[in-house]
C-alpha cells in the first residue's frame, strides 16, 4: 500500500499490516504514539529555529525511549512512513484524544519538559518568547520581569502548576513565569 494511501482512523493500531503487533507491543506503541502525537500538539513539530519540517519520531522521543518501544528495528522507509502517519494522526485525531481519553489527558497533565534555552537569555519582561533547544516555541503567559545574568542557554523545566496552566522555571535560579505554547 503506498504510504498516502493509508486509511484515516481513530485507533492507530487499526491500520497495521500483517506484521501486527503483539497485545503487549500494541499498547505500549498505541501509548508512545499518543505521547509523541501529544508533544507535537505541544509545539514540539519545528526540528530548530525557523525550520517547520516535522521532525519525525526518532527526534522527538529520546534515545531510551526510541530503543525501549522497539523503533530501532524499522527501516528508513518504514520510520518515514511512521512519520507521515503521525502528522496526519496529529493533524486529525490527537486534539479530539486530549479531551476525551482519560490516558492522553493524563499524559498531557503529566507531561513536563526539559530544555535549554537558545540564543541570548537575559530574563522576560512580559511578551518574552522562549526558544528552546529541543524546537518548542513558548511565550510568556503572564506579567512579570526578571532579570537573569547566570551561564548562556539556562536549561529550563515546562510543567503545569496546580491549576493546569503551563509554567516555565529556569533550573539554577528557580525563578518560574507562566508560559503558553505557541502556534
Amino acid at each position: 500500500m503506498p504510504v498516502n494511501s493509508f486509511p484515516r482512523c481513530t485507533d492507530p493500531m487499526a491500520a497495521t499490516s500483517e506484521n501486527s503487533h503483539k497485545p503487549a507491543q500494541r499498547g505500549t506503541l498505541r501509548a508512545v504514539l499518543a505521547g509523541a502525537a501529544v508533544l507535537a500538539v505541544l509545539g514540539a513539530v519545528t526540528a530548530h529555529g525557523d525550520d517547520k519540517r516535522f521532525p519525525g519520531i526518532k527526534r522527538l522521543m529520546s534515545v531510551a525511549e526510541f530503543e525501549e518501544t522497539g523503533l530501532e528495528k524499522l527501516s528508513d522507509e518504514e520510520l518515514k512512513a511512521l512519520d507521515q502517519w503521525l502528522v496526519r494522526y496529529t493533524a486529525g485525531d490527537a486534539e479530539v484524544l486530549q479531551q476525551t481519553n482519560e490516558e492522553v489527558r493524563e499524559a498531557v497533565q503529566d507531561h513536563e519538559v526539559f530544555a535549554r534555552i537558545e540564543g541570548e537569555f537575559t530574563g522576560w519582561s512580559g511578551e518574552t518568547i522562549f526558544r528552546l533547544d529541543n524546537g518548542q516555541i513558548w511565550e510568556q503567559r503572564l506579567d512579570g520581569k526578571y532579570f537573569y545574568k547566570g551561564p548562556p542557554n539556562p536549561e529550563i523545566k515546562i510543567d503545569r502548576n496546580w491549576l493546569g496552566f503551563y509554567r516555565l522555571t529556569v533550573i539554577e535560579t528557580g525563578k518560574s513565569i507562566g508560559v503558553s505554547p505557541r502556534r
